[in-house]
């Protein structure tokens, strides 16, 4: 899983890449500073890993990870190329989630690209950029499809169908809305649509938590009154998250007991949980002697196809599997214990995994 940080310069992208990765990275007060993208990754922390590790405490534990993408600030006119606009959009269509930070906090040492603190303006700036390029791409592809849609050849019905997508899509981004969630769609012509956007990589399809960089400067009333201008502009309380970037960065450098002393909680755990939400992802695990580990699936994922996470043989040699609820046997504390309790199911290709779900793959040979 890729997750792109964008934003305009100088709002915090940097600052919150390196919190999140502990990767120390290049950090100043200017504008595309991050010409080339920083990539770190991130482990997901999870207590469910960390109790079931407990059972086989020699065994290695291994958590989920997600790598984000420092991507440099975009400005106005990126899609015309303006601030090496094109080459920062290129880097956005390559991520799955796009995690936009926008700038609440004022800095006089800090200057900002528009010289004001706007956040809802910061957010339509950005949004304009990427539904215009997406624009350009989608008006680029029909000119493409036209001569096929008119013509008599094999090609025809494919074209035809491909141009009334394209003409919802474009429908949709002359409105200023975004591709996420898909407009609505044709059923018969639903899977040709989500084919396009992973080949095209449109921009406004991919899912976005605005992640709102303040710090204690910010008062409660603020915040407030900034949460009430995001709801009453259309955006639920699920696709923004308040945090103080800085502050988040300053305690890689604390220890445990010393966070815990001065009172200060870390909020990048949730970034990651609303991560995972965004893009409809849902977590196993394989627990036992040798490694106790968290794996990342699809919602609504088979049994085969997790196997197949593991790897790809897997899933082609998949006979069946051995499933209980990760809470399930914490209580019977053991394999052993479980299954002389009859907790553990056997599951065949069918199956679909649940969340949480614990799991031993049966695997056949070459």
């Amino acid at each position: 899983m890729r997750i792109g940080i964008v934003g305009l310069p100088n709002v915090g992208k940097s600052t919150l890449f390196s919190a999140i990765t502990k990767n120390p990275v290049d950090i100043n007060n200017y504008p595309f500073c991050t010409i080339e993208p920083n990539v770190g990754i991130a482990s997901v922390e999870d207590d469910r890993l960390n109790q079931l590790h407990q059972l086989f405490p020699e065994s290695q534990k291994i958590p989920a990870i997600v790598e984000f993408v420092d991507i440099a600030g975009l400005v106005k006119n990126a899609h015309q190329g303006e601030g090496l606009g094109n080459q920062f959009l290129a880097n956005i269509r390559n991520v799955d989630a796009i995690l936009e930070v926008v700038r609440s906090f004022s800095d006089e040492n800090i200057g900002h690209v528009e010289k004001k603190i706007d956040p809802l303006q910061d957010i339509e700036i950005i949004k304009s950029e990427l539904i215009l390029a997406d624009l350009e791409l989608i008006e680029k592809r029909q000119h493409r499809i036209a001569k096929l849609a008119r013509s008599q050849g094999p090609e025809r019905e494919a074209a035809e169908a491909e141009k009334v997508i394209l003409g919802i899509y474009k429908e949709q981004l002359n409105q200023n809305k975004w591709l996420h969630p898909l407009p609505a769609i044709p059923e018969k012509l639903l899977s040709l649509a989500l084919e396009l956007n992973r080949n095209f990589s449109l921009l406004s399809a991919k899912p976005i938590l605005y992640v709102i960089n303040s710090n204690e400067g910010v008062t409660i009333e603020q915040q407030k009154e900034l949460e009430d201008k995001l709801s009453k502009a259309g955006f639920s309380k699920e696709q923004f998250i308040f945090i103080d970037a800085k502050l988040e960065k300053d305690m890689n450098d604390i220890s445990p007991d010393e966070q815990k002393e001065l009172e200060l909680i870390s909020k990048l755990e949730n970034i990651v949980r609303h991560s995972y939400s965004l893009l409809g992802l849902s977590t196993f695990f394989t627990s036992g002697d040798k490694e106790t580990r968290a794996w990342t699936i699809p919602k609504n994922c088979s049994a085969p196809e997790a196997a197949g996470v593991i790897h790809s043989d897997f899933q082609k040699l998949f006979i069946s599997a051995n499933v209980i609820n990760w809470q399930k046997l914490l209580e019977a504390e053991s394999w052993k214990n479980a299954r002389e309790k009859g907790l553990i199911r056997r599951e065949g290709k069918n199956y679909l995994m649940q969340e949480g779900d614990v799991v031993e793959f049966l695997i056949g040979k070459l």
